[in-house]
């Protein structure tokens, strides 16, 4: 069995062997937590200059709330409206792959260095935009990574709708909360 580092590591070079032994490990899904845990504290340690303690705090819950949500979301789009002929998933399959693919927003603790920060931000938020769709693909059995694409982008409509309430209600948006 993989370290969680190895783990991690493996998530961020997007390797699909990484993601099948994640979504077979039962045992994983604390790991996959602590994965989007630590991606929100660099985040939030990334931010504080600009926000302070309060948005490290804000940043880790919304950060789990939001991928809670998100692999919830694509779960239920992937397998009951747009499933593949061989897909056969669980939730804690889709937790534990997606929890994984937040592994590259560790980089998002160097958002905090002047005029480098906010390019930190958007290449890891990129890159963990990829690493999720790669992560659904596994996970859903998908054949195709367009299928995955689309899976994601629904929910991330649905997932974006859940931020501007959250905005609403907390009277702001910390940026670790788009990219968690």
């Amino acid at each position: 069995m993989a370290t969680f580092v190895s783990r991690m590591i493996g998530a961020a070079k997007l390797d699909t062997a990484t993601f099948e032994e994640v979504e077979a490990d039962k045992s994983a899904l604390g790991q996959a937590m602590l994965v989007v845990v630590l991606s929100s504290l660099a985040a939030g340690i990334g931010n504080v200059v600009r926000q302070g303690g309060l948005g490290l705090i804000v940043g880790i819950i919304a950060g789990l709330l939001g991928w809670l949500l998100w692999a919830w979301l694509t779960y239920f789009i992937g397998t009951k409206i747009l499933p593949d002929v061989a897909t056969e998933a669980d939730l804690g399959q889709l937790l534990r792959v997606t929890g994984f693919s937040a592994s590259p927003g560790l980089l998002r603790i160097f958002g905090a260095v002047p005029l480098l920060g906010p390019v930190i931000f958007f290449i890891t938020a990129v890159w963990m935009l990829v690493a999720f769709v790669i992560a659904v693909r596994q996970a859903l059995d998908y054949r195709s990574t367009w299928r995955a694409v689309a899976v994601c982008l629904i929910g991330w409509v649905v997932y974006l709708v859940f931020f501007a309430v959250f905005t609403i209600i907390f009277g702001g948006l910390p940026p670790e909360m788009i990219t968690s």
